[in-house]
């Protein structure tokens, strides 16, 4: 049995109303611990993960045995997509909370110049999107491509990638990635 930890501490976290970064400095760690362990990119070990739920503060046994209620809503209105993105990324998530689902999707806006950074992403899982206005930059393992507006891509998460927008104007991509990896 795998037990999303990354997912289940982000939801455990925002049941208590508490930021990353005030979770970080109860349990005295770096901001970025937080956010890495939340995202699946990092496994705490059992201490870590201990001292962590302390700033919470919920045990062990408790963080591993509740299971919470999968939401039931069906629709959201345009200004119901949750904002998870920063600077000239735009990423609008549909649900505020993801615990317990396979599947995230994303309304992506890259402002022009905007991308996903020089080191590629790799993670587990699928992803594909596409491209509703704009120029969208698409690396995946030494293959680049130039997408328009009804162009699309899919491709498993593991294989290193990058999105770049390009041209004038800022790109709008529909996405959809499972695990979620936000």
């Amino acid at each position: 049995m795998s037990v999303d930890i990354g997912n289940r501490l982000r939801h455990v976290r925002l049941m208590h109303n508490l930021s990353q970064r005030e979770l970080a400095k109860r349990a005295g760690v770096t901001n970025s611990t937080i956010s890495l362990i939340e995202s699946n990119a990092s496994n705490p070990s059992v201490g870590a993960l201990k001292r962590i739920l302390d700033g919470i503060p919920i045990g062990l046994a408790e963080f591993f045995s509740f299971e919470p209620e999968k939401p039931r809503k069906a629709f959201y209105a345009a200004e119901e997509l949750v904002e998870i993105g920063k600077g000239p990324i735009s990423y609008r998530q549909i649900g505020d909370n993801l615990f317990g689902r396979s599947l995230q999707i994303l309304k992506e806006c890259y402002q022009p110049g905007a991308d996903t950074g020089k080191v590629p992403l790799v993670h587990e899982g699928e992803e594909g999107g596409i491209v509703l206005s704009g120029r969208l930059e698409v690396t995946v393992d030494d293959e680049r491509r130039i997408l328009g507006p009804g162009d699309a891509y899919y491709f498993e998460s593991r294989r290193p990638h990058r999105f770049r927008c390009v041209g004038p104007v800022p790109c709008e991509v529909i996405s959809a990635c499972t695990p979620p990896t936000f």
